[in-house]
């Protein structure tokens, strides 16, 4: 339940309570961010004012508990979108371009949020199952709800699917960009501190650990971001590693589900999930049903 004039995050049993919290939908926020940060003006308010390359795992965590939140969160999703806002309204400066940026700018905050459907409509292709045109509108009116969440206006972003495309290919062909920061995103020399916490065992073995888990990194950052994001960015893609994603891509369809829920979901989804169906609600959200063919352009 949220309060009266509050906007309301998207519905128990929807695409996005199936798809934000499974440990699959982890996988493709790298892309995601990625495709963000190509945008000059967001790039730049990254590499200006966050702490991502000082302290990765707890900007990683305190991302995914927002994520959660948006979806999952009931009245804590407004109160989240408000904190966004606040936390934003002095991230300001100069972007590569010369251009004066403020992250709250409607074009620069609305590219930040609409880059999360055109990354989950693809990389489900290859590690949930293709979307059905009703679910693909579903997801889309859903991401609309969790932009005004987030305070975007309807005014700044299309509000239907077809709208979307061109807005979409537009940004692509005006503003995208191989920044310092997407750079940086799938770089596999980049340093990167070892995890604060876990095992003592995973920071001694980091040095060891660290190179292929960036060449990993690399391979579903550019794999799971729809082609023409990549091709517009400069992303190499070669068709070996096209057939090694769908390789894992199979693996993971097959193994996921699998899972027990615990495993499956990230812990602050699957309580409210749990909570969901103790309070009568249906169990599992909406099944994704596989359509001919293999994964293919979006859009």
């Amino acid at each position: 339940m949220t309060s009266a004039g509050e906007p309301a995050p998207p519905p128990p049993g929807g695409v996005l309570w199936s798809l934000a919290g499974d440990v699959r939908g982890v996988l493709m926020l790298p892309a995601a961010l990625t495709l963000q940060v190509a945008h000059p003006a967001v790039g730049a308010g990254v590499d200006d004012h966050s702490v991502f390359r000082t302290d990765p795992w707890g900007r990683g965590e305190r991302s995914l508990r927002s994520l959660q939140l948006w979806v999952y969160g009931g009245e804590a999703a407004a109160e989240e979108g408000r904190r966004l806002r606040k936390l934003h309204r002095t991230i300001q400066g100069t972007d590569a371009r010369g251009r004066r940026y403020h992250a709250l700018t409607p074009a620069h905050y609305a590219w930040v949020h609409a880059t999360g459907f055109p990354v989950y409509q693809h990389a489900s292709r290859y590690l949930v199952r293709p979307f059905t045109d009703a679910q693909e509108r579903a997801l889309y009116r859903e991401w609309l709800q969790v932009g005004r969440i987030l305070g975007i206006h309807d005014r700044d972003m299309p509000q239907t699917i077809e709208e979307f495309w061109p807005y979409y290919r537009r940004m692509l062909a005006d503003e995208v960009e191989a920044t310092v920061v997407v750079r940086e995103l799938v770089a596999t020399d980049a340093p990167v501190p070892p995890p604060d916490r876990g095992p003592l065992a995973l920071k001694v073995l980091w040095p060891v650990l660290l190179p292929p888990l960036a060449r990993f990194r690399r391979f579903l950052t550019i794999g799971l971001m729809p082609p023409d994001a990549r091709e517009a960015i400069g992303l190499d893609w070669t068709p070996e590693q096209e057939r090694r994603l769908r390789r894992f891509g199979a693996v993971v369809r097959r193994t996921v589900p699998l899972l027990p829920e615990r495993l499956r979901y990230l812990p602050f989804a699957g309580s409210a999930r749990a909570e969901w169906r103790a309070a009568g609600g249906r169990p599992g959200g909406p099944r994704f049903r596989r359509r001919p063919g293999g994964p293919a352009r979006s859009g």
